[in-house]
C-alpha cells in the first residue's frame, strides 16, 4: 500500500511523483471528476439556482424531470441553466496537477456525473482534456456505473482516477492509482483500503469562517432599527428591552437565510463582480449544498424565536421573508421598483419592532423611515452604476439600470434623503415633541448633521468609494460615527 499526502503551499507545483505506471514504463490515461474536484462546486446545484434566480418555477420543472431520474433532471437543468463557465471557482492547484501531467506527455480525460452538454463547454474552456464524457440523460455517470465505464473504456488498472467523494471508491477500486482532493481522514482510509496506490491532494483548508462570513453578521447592523420604537417612545423596561432582542435575533437569522438564497440565485452576477466574487459561495468556499441546509435551518430557528414573541410579529417576519424573496428572485431586476422595495424592507423593520414590543408607530416616524431609506437605496444603485462605469460595463449586472440613468439615481438619493430631513423638521415643530422631550430645541441640532451626512454620502458614492450596502459604510465610516455620536447628543440634551 503506498500513501502520499501531497498538500502543498499556494505557491507549489504538484511535481506528479510517483504517477508513473509500473507496466510499460509509459503513463496511463489521468481521469479526473469535475464536481467537487476539478471544480470547487457541484454542477447540479449550480445548474438548480441559477435558472431558479432566473425564474422561480424552474423548481416545478425540476421536480417533474426528476422523476425520470437524476440523468434526466441533470440534462434539463442543463437546458435551462446560462452558466458562465468562465467564471466557474475551478480548483487551480487541480488544473496544475493536470497542466504537470499532459507537460509529461500524459492524457488526460474529464469523467463526470455531470451532464454531457456542461462538461464539453468546461473542456472547451480549459482545453487541457483529450476526452469528455459525462451524463447523458439516461445514464448517470456516477458510482458504479462510472467504474463500470472507466474499465471497458480503458481497461481494468489502465487509468489513474482523481475525485473526492465516497461515491469514487468503485472506480479507485479499478484504478492504477487513486488520487483524493481535500478528502476526510476517513474516505483517505477508505481510499487506501480499495487502491494498491494512493496520492491525497490538499487544496484547501477547510474552515468555519466562509460559514460564517456567507451568513453577512455585519448585515444585522440593519436589524437595530427594531430598537427604535423604543428609544423613541422612551421605554426602557425591561419587558420592552426583551421583547426587542427577541425581535432582532429573529430577524438577523431570518435575514442571513435569505442572504444565503440570494447568493446561490446570484452566482454569475457575483463571480463578475470585482468584491462580490470572493463571496462564499461564488468562491467555492461553501458548498450550495450545504447553503441549502443553512437557509432551512436558519429560516427555522427564526421562525421558531418569532413565535415565541407572539403571532404578529410572525406575521410580520413572514412577509418580510416573502417580500426580500421575491427581491432576491424577481423585484431587483425592475427599474424602481427595486429601491421602493428595498426602502420598504428597511420600514419593515422598525414596523416589527413596534408589533414586538407594542408600542405605536408613529406617521412622523413612518414618513421619515420611508424617505430616508428610499434615499439609501437610490445610493446602493448609485455605487453600483459608478462601479459598472468605471469597469466600462453599460449595465449594472442584474440590475434594471444602465449606466445614463446615473444622473437620476443620484437626483433621487439627494431629494428622498432632503425630505427625509424636512420631516424631521416638521415633527421637531409639532405637538407630540413636547410631550417627550423637555427641550426640544435641542433637537434641531440633528436636522444640520442629517444633511451633511446625506449629501456627503451622495458625494463619496459619486466618487466610487461607497461600500456595497450605505449602512455597512456608515458603521464603519469615522465621519459617520461622529454623525451618529452628535445626533445622538442632540437628543440626549433635548431629553434633559
Amino acid at each position: 500500500m503506498y500513501a502520499q499526502d501531497t498538500a502543498r503551499g499556494p505557491d507549489e507545483v504538484p511535481d506528479g511523483e510517483g504517477d508513473r505506471a509500473s507496466h510499460g514504463g509509459s503513463l496511463p490515461i489521468l481521469v479526473v471528476d469535475l464536481d467537487g474536484t476539478l471544480l470547487r462546486s457541484d454542477m447540479l446545484y449550480e445548474s438548480f439556482w441559477t435558472a431558479f434566480g432566473r425564474d422561480w418555477t424552474v423548481a416545478l420543472t425540476a421536480v417533474r424531470a426528476l422523476g425520470q431520474g437524476r440523468a434526466a433532471l441533470k440534462q434539463r437543468l442543463a437546458e435551462t441553466a446560462r452558466l458562465e463557465t468562465a467564471t466557474l471557482p475551478f480548483d487551480r492547484k487541480v488544473l496544475a496537477y493536470i497542466e504537470s501531467w499532459r507537460a509529461k506527455g500524459g492524457r488526460t480525460a474529464l469523467v463526470t456525473a455531470s451532464d454531457q452538454s456542461l462538461a464539453e463547454a468546461i473542456a472547451e474552456h480549459l482545453k487541457v482534456f483529450d476526452e469528455v464524457h459525462g451524463s447523458d440523460g439516461s445514464r448517470n455517470l456516477k458510482g458504479p456505473a462510472k467504474a463500470t465505464f472507466l474499465s471497458e473504456r480503458f481497461g481494468a488498472g489502465g487509468f489513474i482516477y482523481m475525485g473526492d467523494s465516497a461515491a469514487d471508491l468503485p472506480v479507485w477500486k479499478q484504478a492504477a492509482k487513486a488520487v483524493t482532493v481535500n478528502a476526510s481522514a476517513r474516505l483517505r482510509a477508505e481510499a487506501e483500503a480499495v487502491s494498491q496506490e494512493v496520492e491525497h491532494l490538499t487544496t484547501v483548508q477547510q474552515s468555519v469562517r466562509p460559514y460564517i462570513k456567507a451568513l453577512r453578521p455585519h448585515q444585522w447592523l440593519k436589524n437595530i432599527l427594531v430598537f427604535l420604537p423604543m428609544l423613541a417612545g422612551h421605554q426602557f423596561d425591561a419587558a420592552t428591552l426583551t421583547f426587542a432582542v427577541a425581535a432582532f435575533v429573529a430577524y438577523s437569522l431570518i435575514a442571513s437565510s435569505v442572504y444565503v438564497v440570494n447568493d446561490m440565485t446570484d452566482l454569475n452576477a457575483d463571480r463578475a463582480h470585482p468584491r462580490k466574487r470572493h463571496r462564499p459561495f461564488a468562491s467555492g468556499e461553501v458548498p450550495l449544498s450545504h447553503g441549502m441546509l443553512m437557509a432551512a435551518g436558519l429560516f427555522i430557528a427564526g421562525a421558531v424565536v418569532s413565535l415565541s414573541v407572539g403571532p404578529s410579529f410572525f406575521a410580520v417576519v413572514c412577509g418580510y421573508f416573502v417580500l426580500t424573496t421575491a427581491y432576491s428572485l424577481h423585484l431587483k431586476r425592475k427599474m424602481v421598483i427595486d429601491i421602493c422595495v428595498l426602502a420598504g424592507l428597511y420600514t419593515m423593520r422598525i414596523v416589527a419592532g413596534a408589533v414586538a414590543t407594542g408600542i405605536p408607530l408613529s406617521v412622523w416616524m413612518l414618513a421619515f423611515a420611508i424617505f430616508f431609506f428610499l434615499s439609501l437605496a437610490a445610493v446602493k444603485r448609485q455605487a453600483e452604476l459608478v462601479d459598472s462605469a468605471r469597469r466600462g460595463t453599460l449595465r449594472a449586472r442584474g440590475r434594471g439600470y444602465n449606466v445614463g440613468d446615473l444622473p437620476i439615481i443620484t437626483m433621487i438619493a439627494i431629494a428622498a434623503g432632503f425630505v427625509s430631513v424636512l420631516v424631521l423638521v416638521l415633527y421637531l415643530d409639532s405637538p407630540d415633541v413636547t410631550v417627550l422631550y423637555k427641550a426640544p430645541i435641542m433637537l434641531w441640532g440633528i436636522g444640520p448633521v442629517l444633511l451633511f451626512w446625506i449629501t456627503r454620502t451622495v458625494m463619496i458614492a459619486h466618487r466610487g468609494h461607497m461600500h456595497d450596502d450605505p449602512l455597512v459604510y456608515a458603521a464603519r465610516d469615522r465621519v459617520s460615527q461622529i454623525c451618529v455620536v452628535l445626533s445622538l447628543c442632540f437628543a440626549l440634551a433635548g431629553t434633559l
